[in-house]
């Protein structure tokens, strides 16, 4: 945590770009990897290397990356992945909010591409340090870490992508088990601390498998449980503290 209120006030620009680059090389580290693996699957979902790249470029969502290769792969329509990636990723309206309050002396041009640049490692990285908004360059270094993010993150997908064109298909087609691994480990933290998350989550797969059976298209399907599912948190967490 940064305790020190007047320490590095009047740092240079280029010393909070260091500074920013240092904290958000664990989250490259992270990142690299997950990106190369959504390139793979991404390519073995029938999306050239320029879409599958400039879907990080202009989304840079993880985890609605994933969903959407997955729901391309099965045939899902350009609507229904639209849907799907706007429940997933409604809490970024929450950590906007957040991370925009803790900013809200800054200029509007920096605040549109910042908040394009939230991700759930960036908020959590970035809220560790939130002194560094009062400073007088602090934007630089809240902006290194979310850069330093954002571009290890296209470059893996597109490293992704390449690899996905050269490695053999059934090692490709392997890779899919990444896709299910990466949301159970965001779910398991959750699931941890709040049994009634587990619930939750297979309501919401049992609406899934249930929509499929009774003729809905896959996609539509993936939409209404998400949607259900995060709907009857408001039941089955209701009374708890955030």
């Amino acid at each position: 945590m940064d305790t020190n209120y007047g320490e590095g006030y009047n740092e240079s620009p280029s010393a909070m770009i260091q500074k920013g680059f240092a904290k958000g090389f664990p989250i490259m580290v992270g990142y690299i990897p997950i990106a190369i693996t959504y390139g793979v699957l991404a390519k073995q979902a029938g999306m050239s290397l320029t879409e599958l790249t400039l879907m990080s470029v202009l989304v840079f969502a993880g985890a609605s990356q994933f969903m959407a290769a997955n729901m391309i792969a099965v045939g899902a329509g350009a609507l229904e992945i639209i849907v799907a990636t706007f429940v997933l990723n409604f809490r970024h309206f929450v950590m906007s909010f957040a991370f925009m309050n803790r900013l809200r002396g800054l200029e509007l041009k920096w605040k549109l591409p910042m908040s394009m640049g939230l991700t759930d490692e960036t908020f959590a990285v970035t809220a560790m340090y939130p002194k560094k908004a009062s400073m007088k360059h602090g934007v630089y270094f809240y902006g290194a870490i979310i850069l330093t993010a954002y571009l290890s993150w296209v470059i893996g997908s597109f490293l992704g992508g390449i690899i996905g064109e050269i490695i053999p298909e059934r090692l490709s087609q392997s890779m899919g088990i990444a896709l299910y691994a990466m949301f159970i480990g965001l779910l398991m933290p959750s699931v941890k601390k709040n049994k009634q998350v587990a619930l939750i989550a297979v309501l919401a797969m049992l609406i899934n498998a249930i929509c499929v059976q009774l003729g809905m298209s896959t996609g539509w399907a993936i939409v209404l449980g998400t949607l259900l599912g995060g709907l009857s948190g408001i039941y089955f967490l209701k009374g708890e503290q955030a």
